[in-house]
């Protein structure tokens, strides 16, 4: 199977003029008090790093290749955190954030489009801009399974695409969504908090409700649009049970829906899914679960010899006999399912950590160190070395 790359984030620009990389030396026209936000983010884009630290009492920081970056800007102050604010935010949303104390959110730069994380903190309210690109890769170009194209393809069901903060899920999930956009005639609507990657109508139309914006709650914008003609549904993150009902009644009525845990593997995805009910509703929750489920794509990142990130997967694809042990809860077998059904686009993290290590893009303790089953995977390795 083909090993995905994924970028930082996105491929920094090459154009000339472009600003160097000591920040001290590329605020330009940054007043006294310190480069204005829009300067930060810009350097962050050009240089493709994937996110931004900012604190009060902080100097800035950036995250590139998956690790925190120091720069040799000062440390930012409370009127200069301020006016950062205000780049970015109205004074509403300013305002919800010094009542909640925390705050979600995004906005487009001319060159870049960033989601926010407010908090504050024992120093004083931080920030966390998470770049998203403007351009969007394809199954194709992130060298993706295939089978995932498979799955965009299928008319009806629940996709899951699960993994930590960072693992490049909305990646994935966006690049899916372009496939389908551009290959399929359907309605597509996406329901996030916040919105993310923004897609033109293509060959689909397809339209973005950020939760907070245009709709007070994902399960409210999720049981409208069962009744505003979708084919697809993208859920951008399944939080609780109510949310999660109404995905697997969309599913089951004949929409394709997508959604997002933060989950580590596709049995323990499964295993989330049926913990968010009570035991009595365990069985029809089993059966309603083995009848919509197409697949699910748990993935991680890790650092690659080449001073990159890529992806490894953990994939469930929803079989017949996965269906009947998911009725049973039998999900121990599920896994063992996955060991041997590579020829259904199956693969579990140790098999795919084991190839990327064989053909020597990752080092082998930096792949049992991510492995969940280290002592299986170590044991492999050795067996093949």
């Amino acid at each position: 199977m083909a090993q995905p790359v994924f970028p930082p984030s996105f491929p920094p620009r090459s154009k000339s003029g472009s600003q160097p990389a000591n920040p001290t030396r590329s605020t330009n026209n940054a007043s006294n008090s310190g480069p204005t936000l829009e300067q930060i983010v810009r350097l962050a884009h050009e240089q493709g790093h994937s996110d931004i630290h900012l604190g009060v009492g902080e100097s800035p920081r950036y995250r590139a290749r998956g690790e925190i970056q120091k720069t040799d800007w000062p440390a930012s102050d409370r009127i200069t955190f301020d006016r950062w604010l205000h780049e970015i935010l109205s004074p509403q949303q300013i305002d919800t954030f010094l009542r909640e104390k925390e705050f979600d959110g995004s906005h487009a730069f001319p060159f870049v489009r960033v989601r926010i994380n407010l908090l504050d903190s024992l120093r004083g309210p931080a920030m966390v801009l998470r770049l998203i690109p403007q351009t969007i890769l394809t199954l194709e170009q992130l060298n993706l399974p295939s089978v995932l194209t498979e799955l965009a393809a299928r008319p009806k069901g629940l996709i899951l695409i699960t993994g930590p903060t960072g693992s490049g899920k909305s990646t994935t999930l966006a690049a899916m969504i372009d496939w389908i956009n551009r290959n399929e005639a359907r309605h597509i609507l996406t329901i996030e908090d916040p919105v993310e990657f923004v897609h033109e109508s293509r060959r689909s139309l397809i339209r973005h409700r950020e939760v907070g914006m245009h709709t007070v709650k994902f399960h409210n914008a999720l049981r409208a649009a069962l009744r505003e003609d979708p084919d697809v549904i993208l859920v951008g993150e399944i939080r609780d049970q109510e949310t999660l009902s109404t995905a697997l009644e969309a599913a089951q009525t004949g929409h394709l829906v997508f959604g997002t845990l933060h989950t580590n593997s596709a049995v323990k995805t499964v295993e989330r899914v049926l913990g968010m009910y009570p035991p009595e509703q365990q069985d029809s929750v089993r059966r309603s679960l083995a009848e919509s489920l197409l697949g699910v794509i748990a993935q991680g990142l890790i650092k690659s010899s080449d001073g990159r990130r890529t992806a490894f997967h953990d994939i469930l694809i929803n079989t017949d006999a996965c269906k009947d042990y998911i009725q049973r809860g039998a999900l121990d077998e599920v896994e063992e399912i996955m060991e041997r059904s590579g020829f259904d686009g199956m693969v579990t993290t140790n098999q795919s950590l084991q190839k990327l290590v064989e053909d020597d893009r990752i080092d082998a303790e930096e792949a049992v160190a991510m492995s969940l089953k280290p002592n299986e995977l170590a044991q492999a390795l050795r067996g093949r070395s």
